[in-house]
């Protein structure tokens, strides 16, 4: 048998991928169909006109959409070949709007996010739903998981390369479990992170994961680093903060993110971490001007008090769990003694 040409195949391929189209939409891709069909919008730009039919096919609306669903705004004339777009960012700003047709709950989502606090602004970047989502080629959310941070990518470049270079970055290929950009910094209703907000939460955020018996006991770390946390001063100060805001934004305490890293985390023992032992006057320091190299000695991490570690602490909480409960009793039966010896001296 001889050996299938390119041609042939790629006639085949194609034919395979329209047999998944609805037929309704022969009509729209019997002319969409030529790579180097483009229109030259008054910007100078081009904008393409073909569509990939197998890319489509595979999409989440390859079999359950019309073209008309979508372009049905009168954006273009095909008798006169006028498209009433100037720019191509006019394009992707036009149909963002045309998602909320079916995807109302999301595109509300959007309204409180960051992304469009920006654009309402003016900035004509901000993401929209079509930057991260695609338009022809739309797959399933999270499919897969690592293509969420490369769509993050596309314009956070700096603290993407931060992010693949963290201990969550390395392990996130091919890895559900680890964190990526829409984990902490959610999806379509995007905190801005320069407000404050968003540190308040990463006690929340972090114990998603760092809670998680089952998930903690997979990679033999600890479960108890939020509880620790919250028995802290830091933690206890950070929780009567939570939901007050500050006139000069400041925080009254540190926060998770304030020790370990935000993209850059890494693994406590790895000696660029910033809670690693030898780098750790230098962390306190960002708080605590002046922090000697025994000032971190201070403070217990998150380690619980034991005789091992922390042992006078430990004692000391020892010493109060038995003085308390003794001198509550003490109180109670002597007002008790008391009010007998009132009722029976009446």
């Amino acid at each position: 048998m001889r050996k299938m040409t390119w041609a042939v195949a790629f006639l085949l391929a194609a034919a395979a991928a329209r047999a998944a189209i609805p037929a309704e939409q022969d009509d729209c891709l019997g002319c969409h169909t030529d790579p180097g069909q483009t229109f030259t919008l008054a910007s100078g730009e081009g904008l393409p006109l073909w569509i990939d039919q197998a890319a489509f096919a595979r999409s989440v609306h390859g079999e359950n959409l019309r073209c008309t669903d979508c372009h049905s705004d009168k954006s273009s004339d095909h008798a006169t070949g006028e498209v009433k777009f100037k720019t191509r960012r006019e394009v992707t700003r036009a149909y963002y709007e045309q998602c909320k047709g079916c995807h109302f709950a999301n595109y509300t989502k959007t309204l409180d996010g960051v992304h469009y606090a920006v654009m309402s602004k003016g900035n004509d970047k901000a993401a929209l739903c079509v930057d991260c989502h695609g338009a022809h080629d739309i797959s399933r959310p999270a499919q897969p998981r690592t293509r969420i941070s490369g769509m993050c990518s596309r314009c956070h470049h700096a603290e993407a390369d931060v992010y693949a270079r963290s201990v969550h970055g390395r392990a996130s290929a091919g890895n559900p479990d680890v964190p990526v950009c829409t984990d902490c910094h959610k999806a379509h209703d995007t905190t801005d992170p320069r407000d404050g907000a968003l540190a308040m939460r990463t006690p929340e955020i972090c114990g998603r994961c760092h809670s998680d018996a089952k998930l903690m006991k997979k990679y033999g770390l600890s479960t108890g680093v939020v509880a620790t946390y919250l028995a802290d001063f830091h933690g206890m100060s950070a929780t009567f903060q939570k939901g007050q805001r500050r006139q000069d934004g400041k925080r009254l305490a540190a926060v998770c993110t304030d020790c370990h890293g935000v993209h850059d985390i890494q693994k406590a023992d790895d000696p660029r971490s910033a809670v690693m032992s030898a780098n750790l006057r230098k962390t306190c320091a960002r708080c605590h001007a002046g922090a000697s190299e025994t000032f971190p000695r201070a403070w217990l991490s998150h380690y619980t008090p034991s005789l091992e570690k922390a042992p006078l602490v430990w004692f000391v909480q020892v010493f109060y769990r038995l003085l308390i409960p003794f001198m509550v009793g003490g109180l109670v039966l002597q007002i008790a003694l008391h009010l007998w010896r009132v009722v029976v001296n009446r």
